[in-house]
């Protein structure tokens, strides 16, 4: 199969884990709970586990569940100093522009997260859209109708023709069961969830092996 258009995470896949802004992020959805919904401290690592296996997302749970404003939420969350977390990866860059693929970000975040990640990054002009949770709402990543969603607003009418990078196991099974080509970022060894594994990006071209339209 040849593939056409690659949907790339965004947190914790364009940037390591290691750089903690996820964790910040994380921490940041804690204290909107607790200082803006009124959510008992000590409750709140079990409701947003709840929520992300339920709904996929703390959000979506909370959309669901409760009175709460999306794009306030949005805001704070992602209301951080990125420059102290991650920094320019022009490698990533080339490596990107080497693929001859369309490229997409395909996020749970926000677009205005992820263009300012991408920004800080200096990934900007790598991609050619961004499909946020907006913009696949009331879906999100790993839901069925979410693929489908970011599929047509890339243009896209061929599934075997889509690869998705993702960092979360349960979306490359997502992705693959919905026909896309998946890649899990951050290990090396197999897995059962991914058609593929990706640790370093200088591996990408060779993992897609030419199979690009």
């Amino acid at each position: 199969m040849k593939y056409s258009t690659i949907f790339f995470d965004l947190d914790d896949t364009l940037y390591p884990a290691s750089t903690g802004l996820w964790h910040a992020i994380k921490e940041r959805m804690n204290l909107y709970m607790r200082d803006h919904m009124g959510f008992d401290p000590a409750k709140i690592p079990q409701v947003r586990e709840k929520y992300y296996l339920q709904y996929g997302t703390t959000l979506r749970g909370l959309q669901a569940n409760h009175e709460i404003d999306v794009q306030d939420f949005l805001a704070f969350v992602h209301d951080l100093p990125l420059g102290d977390f991650i920094q320019p990866n022009r490698a990533l860059c080339e490596v990107i522009g080497s693929l001859g693929t369309r490229n997409l970000i395909f996020t749970n975040a926000d677009a205005a997260h992820a263009r300012r990640v991408l920004k800080a990054l200096e990934l900007d002009e790598c991609f050619e859209d961004i499909v946020d949770v907006n913009a696949v709402a009331p879906y999100c990543k790993p839901m069925p109708e979410s693929f489908g969603i970011a599929m047509h607003a890339a243009g896209e009418s061929d599934p075997g023709h889509c690869v998705m990078i993702d960092d979360l196991p349960r979306t490359t099974k997502a992705a693959r069961e919905a026909g896309w080509y998946s890649i899990l970022f951050g290990q090396d060894e197999p897995h059962p969830d991914a058609n593929a594994t990706l640790n370093d990006w200088r591996d990408l071209p060779s993992i897609l092996n030419g199979s690009v339209l």
